[in-house]
């Protein structure tokens, strides 16, 4: 038994530092996309005459304490008024939502509202956008979430690149946490965004040529969306199933880091962990689906990638769960580890110090490197896996125990004003 356990220990010790070294290369992949993207944004932009008609959709559902400031906020994009079409899919909502879209419409026409009523309306996000597309004339569509603020010019800075470049299928830009200072939790949320996109995002993007979706502020050809099935309707997490068929079918997704948008993350525990979850349960579905149908991708190599890019928490979970087992029952006697087990400490210094240099380096980058926010950091390292590892084990439950019905489950706001960059 004690031998077992010291294997599995040095086992999983082992899987934690390959993912380390894993997301070490990336980490010099994003360095290296930084300096790209600096580059790039010094270039001269296609004038306004080149820029193509775009329809914006952003789903709604009951959305009253933040739809009127993102509506707002939309109208006010530097982009061609005459190109540029505004559709707010009003989902079945049941508060004032409605109320609040159909007066924006009559202050300004430009704000279209699509209701939707039940029993078609109010089946989640991808549902109500592949509604709204198929009401799209033009051929670029953009997508904003509910609660999001974009900068002025990101919805340019996104459409610059299928200028550049007709034949790339979609553009994802940045997004921001906007309500970062409300509480340690939002701090925590804030970080994490920043490392996901500055490491790993950034990274795959550089060595890999791979980006995922992420849910709002990005743009995709409404031909390409066709032709690969719009978005799954029964995808808890709609993005990232779609951007993994996307790449199943050969298609390319280039990430724009210098287009932001803020949103408001969640600032509760309950809230962050029903989202999280859902997050974890849309991931779930999306490993299955692509696993089934991996013999008809036309780009295996990418297919794997993003399969391993789903599978990292699991990974991790396994990791953490047989190394941290197996150094409890060291320390209360139940089993004795060796002399090699120094090996296995070591690894778990290695992974500490890589992660604390990448969470120096992009909070630096971003210019948030406070001596509040390394601290956050630090501390996150201690404990907000093991939020993650909570969410990532409930998800199962409902998937693989209760075998709960996947329904939309929605992300509450709160009144709180966003921070943004202009």
């Amino acid at each position: 038994m004690v031998h077992f356990l010291h294997n599995a220990a040095v086992v999983s010790s082992v899987l934690v530092v390959a993912l380390v070294i894993y997301q070490s290369v990336l980490a010099i992949g994003a360095f290296f996309h930084r300096r790209k993207m600096i580059r790039e944004m010094g270039r001269v932009m296609p004038g306004l005459e080149q820029y193509p008609p775009i329809t914006i959709l952003v789903p709604a559902h009951n959305e009253e304490l933040v739809i009127e400031r993102t509506v707002r906020t939309l109208l006010a994009l530097r982009y061609p008024k005459d190109k540029l079409t505004l559709m707010v899919i009003n989902d079945a909502s049941t508060d004032d939502t409605a109320a609040i879209l159909d007066r924006l419409h009559e202050e300004n026409p430009r704000v279209l509202v699509y209701h939707r009523q039940k029993p078609d309306g109010g089946l989640g996000k991808a549902a109500a956008l592949n509604a709204a597309a198929l009401r799209v004339k033009d051929d670029y569509i953009a997508i904003y979430d509910a609660d999001n603020c974009p900068e002025p010019d990101s919805l340019l800075l996104l459409m610059a690149r299928f200028v550049e470049n007709p034949s790339i299928a979609a553009v994802v830009g940045k997004f921001r946490c906007g309500n970062k200072s409300e509480n340690f939790l939002t701090r925590c949320v804030n970080i994490e965004g920043l490392c996901f996109q500055g490491v790993v995002q950034a990274g795959r993007h550089m060595m890999l040529d791979i980006a995922f979706l992420t849910g709002t502020n990005y743009v995709i050809r409404k031909s390409v969306l066709l032709e690969v099935g719009g978005w799954d309707e029964e995808a808890l997490a709609e993005d990232s199933e779609l951007s993994a068929r996307l790449y199943m079918d050969r298609h390319r997704v280039d990430f724009v880091p210098y287009s932001q948008s803020w949103e408001q993350e969640p600032e509760t525990m309950t809230v962050w962990m029903k989202q999280r979850t859902r997050w974890a349960r849309g991931n779930n579905y999306a490993i299955v689906k692509i696993i089934r149908n991996f013999a008809l991708s036309k780009d295996k190599l990418r297919t794997s990638e993003n399969v391993l890019m789903l599978m990292m928490s699991y990974l991790f979970l396994f990791a953490i769960v047989v190394s941290q087992t197996t150094m409890l029952l060291s320390f209360f006697g139940f089993s004795h580890i060796n002399q090699d087990a120094v090996w296995i400490y070591a690894f778990w210094v290695f992974a500490a110090f890589s992660y604390f240099a990448q969470l120096w380096y992009i909070l630096a980058c971003e210019k948030e490197a406070t001596p509040e926010n390394l601290l956050v950091g630090m501390l996150m390292y201690f404990f907000y896996g093991y939020l993650w590892m909570g969410a990532i084990v409930r998800a199962l439950y409902h998937d693989v125990v209760v075998r709960k019905e996947r329904s939309w489950d929605k992300t509450v706001r709160f009144e709180t004003e966003l921070e943004t960059g202009t």
